[in-house]
Order: structure tokens, then sequence, then C-alpha cells
């Protein structure tokens, strides 16, 4: 039973709300149904069951005032009582003799008939005859003093199989309607669970719309009472939300913007001095080549400083992009020795998105594997019917599994990079990787490769928009 409770509850909501309905119009059904044919099957048998008492009644007092006669002739005495609905008649005399048009003692119940000739009350019994069911009457007579006859009993079987069949017409037209209530049921909870869920549902589709980057989403204002307060709240998240990150971004952006002049005088600084390099002491190079190294670092960082906040705030475009050109077009442009292979059911794969930001996620791959896995030597491109798979292999020391997901993290920095000292990267490649590819309704991982083979393998998915 507990089981079941579980399963229940881990049921989508939208079919548990199918299946309430279903199974309370299928248990209504099922109570009608029962109820119904019930109170149908009393009331036939009831009606049936007075009208031939009436008449059997009737023709019991024929038969006891035919017992004055001293020679009562039964068969034709038989042939003249009236029959409702083909019932018949049979007599039985004192001497064990027995009179009727179309019966015989051997269609009567013998219980029926023990029970009639050892009391005087009227006795009813329904039983079955040749496979139809019949409803048996019998009373004991008493036949008058100028009678031959010390003791007559009368029996009158009336046939009830009408009453079956149309019970069996009715049951099935139940059942019919029993059926169709399901439907029914099936129908209103399909109907009712959408517009349950209907709110829930754009929720959901808000908020996958803004964790893609559109910001200015918001759900459409409701009548419902219930509902007003849930949309309200929503809306005012997303707008504190879209406020916080835009002024993050404005402020990245304004002090990114700010350290490009500081750092342009350095770079002309230095570009000065190493002119004159010459002049200058071994020790005086050697701080030299220090500072130019850290100038190009901040350099770098200011400048995905810059590509995040134009990610976290700035609309990303919605082009047709040809993922198999863009990365021909990324490989040519690194010039570079990469292996490029794209499965059949990629060629000519597209994408909507921007193609820049693409172009880029593809680039701070090749870069992430050129720095920290001695150059990526594999590039694939597979496609499923609903995403394009884009890999970039390496054979570097590879991603410990615990940091597989923290690299995408911004300023995070993996063991790799760690061993080969500060270098020139400040943690924000594949931080703009896992944005762009996140902007586009894709996902972006690290993984090991397969054959456990040394390496890294980073994989991007995207959304595919069909083919060329």
């Amino acid at each position: 039973m507990k089981l079941s409770v579980l399963a229940w509850r881990r049921l989508p909501l939208k079919r548990r709300v199918i299946g309430a309905f279903t199974l309370g119009a299928a248990v209504a059904a099922l109570v009608l149904v029962i109820i119904t044919y019930g109170l149908s099957r009393q009331s036939m048998l009831q009606q049936r069951e007075e009208s031939s008492q009436r008449q059997f009644f009737a023709n019991a007092r024929q038969v006891q005032s035919s017992l004055r006669a001293e020679e009562p002739n039964f068969t034709q005495l038989l042939e003249s009582l009236p029959s409702l609905s083909g019932s018949r008649s049979i007599v039985r005399t004192g001497d064990g003799t027995w009179t009727s048009l179309s019966l015989t003692p051997n269609d009567l119940p013998t219980a029926l008939i023990g029970s009639v000739l050892e009391s005087r009350q009227a006795k009813t019994m329904e039983y079955r005859l040749d496979d139809s069911p019949v409803l048996a009457f019998g009373l004991q007579l008493r036949p008058s003093a100028p009678s031959a006859f010390d003791e007559v009993a009368y029996f009158e079987v009336v046939p009830l199989a009408e009453i079956e069949s149309t019970l069996e017409s009715l049951a099935l037209i139940l059942l019919a309607g029993a059926a169709i209530t399901v439907l029914v049921g099936v129908g209103i909870g399909m109907w009712a669970s959408g517009g349950l869920l209907r709110p829930l549902t754009d929720i959901s589709d808000a908020a996958r719309s803004i964790a893609q980057g559109r910001f200015d989403t918001r759900l459409e204002e409701v009548t419902d009472p219930d509902l007003d307060a849930l949309v309200a709240s929503f809306n005012e998240m997303a707008a504190a939300m879209e406020e916080r990150i835009t002024r993050d971004a404005r402020f990245s952006s304004d002090v990114s913007h700010e350290l490009r002049s500081p750092l342009m005088t350095l770079r002309a600084s230095i570009d000065v001095m190493q002119h004159r390099r010459e002049e200058l002491s071994g020790r005086t190079q050697q701080a030299l080549d220090l500072l130019n190294e850290e100038v190009i670092r901040f350099e770098n960082l200011v400048q995905d400083l810059l590509d995040l906040s134009r990610s976290d705030s700035g609309p990303i475009e919605h082009d047709l992009v040809n993922v198999e050109e863009l990365a021909r077009a990324t490989l040519d442009a690194s010039q570079s020795d990469i292996r490029f292979e794209v499965s059949e059911s990629a060629e000519g794969a597209l994408v909507m998105g921007d193609k820049r930001r693409l172009a880029q996620v593809l680039d701070n791959l090749l870069r992430n594997a050129e720095k920290y896995g001695d150059g990526a030597n594999r590039v694939t491109i597979d496609s499923s019917e609903n995403e394009i798979e884009i890999a970039v292999e390496d054979s570097g020391p590879g991603v410990p599994p615990s940091e597989r997901q923290l690299i995408f993290e911004r300023f995070t920095r993996g063991a790799a990079a760690r061993k080969r000292g500060a270098g020139e990267g400040a943690g924000l490649g594949l931080a703009l990787v896992d944005e762009h590819t996140r902007r586009h309704g894709g996902t972006a991982r690290a993984e090991g490769k397969e054959n456990g083979e040394n390496g890294a393998r980073f994989v991007i998915t995207l959304p595919r928009a069909g083919r060329r």
C-alpha cells in the first residue's frame, strides 16, 4: 500500500489530476450502474410478481368453484383460464393425479410441491425451467362438501424470460453509459488539468526564458485572485533580478572601461621600454618581462569582463547558423592541425543563435585546450533529432571529476592551470562558454575522453533548428 502511494506521488501532476477525475468518474458510474440495475430489477420483478399473483388467485378461485361439481372437467377448466404473459397451470388431485395442458409434475420443484401440500398458505418460488427463469405459485384448495376430491392443489408457472431479456439490454445500456461517463471524466480531467497547470506552465516557460537571458520576460496578469499574488510575486522577483543583473553588468562594464585607459598608458610605456631594452640591465629586463606578462593578463581580464557584461545584459541575435561551417571557419582561423569530424546526421545542421558568440564559445574552448591541455587534437560534431553536440578534445592531464562543474564558474581555474603557474588566464574563458551556451538554450560540460584515454573532452549541446 505504501509503495502504491509513493508511486502515485511520483507521477506527474497532470497525470494525477486526470487519474483522479477518471477514478471518480469510474466509481460514480459503477455505483450508478449497480444501483440503477438493482432498483430496476427489483421493480420489474415486483410488478410481475404482483400482477401474476393477482391473476393466480383469480384462477385459483375459478378452480375452487369448479370443485362443487361432482365430476369437474379440469382440462376444459384449464383451457378457459386466462393466461397472463404465457403462464401455464397444472392441478393435482388427492389421488396423485396431475392435469395440465403443457406442464408435467417434473416441471415443478419438489420443494415447492411439498411446501404447498403441507400448508394452507400460498407459496411462491423463482427458479429456472429449461434454462429460462420462471416464477411458480402454488396453493392447496379446500373442496366443498359435494366434491369427490379430498385434496386439490393448484399450481401456476409464469415465465420471466421477457424480464431477463429486458434486464440484459438495460445492463448493456448502463455499461455503455458508464464507459461514456468514464471517457467524459477523462476529458474533463484533461481540460481541468490543463486549466490548473497552465499557470505553472507559464511560470516554467517564463523562468526558462529568463535563464536563457531574456530578463524582460514577465507573466501576464490574471483575473484569478488565487493566482494573482503568485504572478505579482514572480514579476516582482524577475524585475528585481533584471535590475540587479543590469546594475552589476553596468558596473563591470564601467570598471572595465575605466581600466582600459591606464592599461593603454601602461602598454605604451612598456612598448617604449621594450624598444630600449638593450639599454637596461639584466634585472631590469626581467622586471620588464614580468610587468609585460601581468599587463597582458590584465588586458585579457578586462576584455573578458567586458564580454561577460555584454553577455549578461545585451540581447543575443537569433539567426540561423550552420554549425559545421562555423566550426570550420573557427578552426581555419586558429591555424592549428586539428582533426575535424562531422557525423552524417550533423551535416548541414542549423541552430538558432548569435554567430559571433557561438564562434567565441568554440574559440574559447580551443584556447583553453591550448593553454592547459597541450592543444586540441580533435573536434567532433554529432546530432540527434533535437540537439547538436560539439566536442573539443585534448591530450592534456584532463579535468578531475570533482572540478568538472566548478571550472565553468567565474574566476575559477582548474588544477592543470594551477600547476602551470599563473599564466595569462583569469578563469573567465570557460565561464563565457557556459554563459553563451546557456543563453542559447544549451548546456556545457567537461568529461573524460572515451576508452580511458588521457585528456579532457569539453562538450556543448545546442537545440537544433533544422538542416540546410
